[in-house]
């Protein structure tokens, strides 16, 4: 299993056998070799445990048990709501000990800023390991937080104190929509569509980044992609791509429960989620603010 959020990905992507839900097994008669990154005994198998498996497969030979200490829902649950908890910790503690009042705004925004750089850079490590590393996720989880805490008590304090809250519920909406279709098999996730939310995303990213330059270079909003009408239409776009990640990530989880990926790939599950959930806020974030800040 790997995230699938674009610069996390570090494993091939497992199935493609278009509809999936939950506790979903592989499809009887498919190819052994090569579809699942975690059957056992095959040659695209990083965890499997027989070199000659793959023989006994082709002769007929009945595959050997289920590796013990495979990954489970709960699992992936668990260390969610790890990674999340951080967050939610680290982002209360910074709204309440790092004002974001005129005397304490330049101060407040250095902190907000530095902790999401060392956020990025602890992020950009894990994906460059081969394993998850559970003090890194959580040590992202705890700067990703501190960020977004300053971030949403500025909005809080100098747009509306109502957008946080309804960007928070905005962000478990989409969650639990993109559940419930997932699960109702609303959904479709093959590699067309894996391909076509990357792309997508880094058309997106991209673009921001432009907006960004035009912004620091130009003075003003740069573009617009933040603010009137073009930032509504962009704030939608990114909610959207969001929802499209978390999909790719139930499916990714799925899989992994299925092939039996071993339990500590569930923390790379956790960070998947984690990274899906802090960008769906995030936009939410910017779109509530320019809505109540029309007002």
């Amino acid at each position: 299993m790997r995230s699938s959020n674009p610069v996390f990905s570090r494993r091939g992507f497992s199935r493609d056998n278009g509809y999936a839900g939950f506790n979903a097994a592989p499809q009887a008669g498919a190819p052994v070799a090569g579809a699942n990154p975690y059957a056992q005994g095959t040659a695209a198998n990083p965890y499997a445990t027989n070199p000659y498996a793959q023989q006994d497969v082709q002769q007929g030979a009945p595959q050997a048990p289920a590796r013990s200490g495979a990954m489970t829902i709960d699992d992936v649950v668990t260390r969610t709501g790890m990674t999340l908890g951080t967050v939610v910790l680290t982002a209360a503690l910074s709204w309440a000990l790092l004002p974001v009042d005129e005397a304490n705004l330049g101060k407040s925004y250095g902190i907000a800023i530095g902790a999401a750089l060392i956020a990025f850079v602890l992020s950009m490590v894990q994906a460059f390991k081969s394993k998850p590393v559970p003090a890194l996720i959580l040590a992202y989880a705890a700067f990703e937080g501190v960020f977004l805490g300053v971030i949403s008590s500025a909005v809080s304090t100098y747009i509306s104190p109502g957008t946080v809250m309804q960007a928070v519920m905005g962000t478990m909406c989409v969650f639990a929509g993109v559940l419930v279709a997932y699960k109702m098999r609303w959904i479709r996730v093959t590699r067309r569509f894996y391909g076509f939310v990357m792309a997508a995303t880094l058309g997106f990213v991209l673009l921001m980044m432009v907006n960004l330059l035009f912004t620091v270079f130009g003075g003003g909003d740069g573009l617009g992609f933040r603010s009137g009408g073009l930032g509504i239409l962009f704030g939608v776009i990114g909610i959207i791509l969001g929802a499209c990640f978390l999909a790719l990530d139930f499916k990714q989880v799925e899989d992994g429960i299925a092939f039996g990926a071993p339990r500590e790939e569930s923390w790379l599950a956790a960070f998947g989620l984690t990274l899906t959930l802090v960008w769906i806020y995030l936009e939410m974030l910017r779109l509530f603010s320019i809505l109540n800040g029309d007002d």
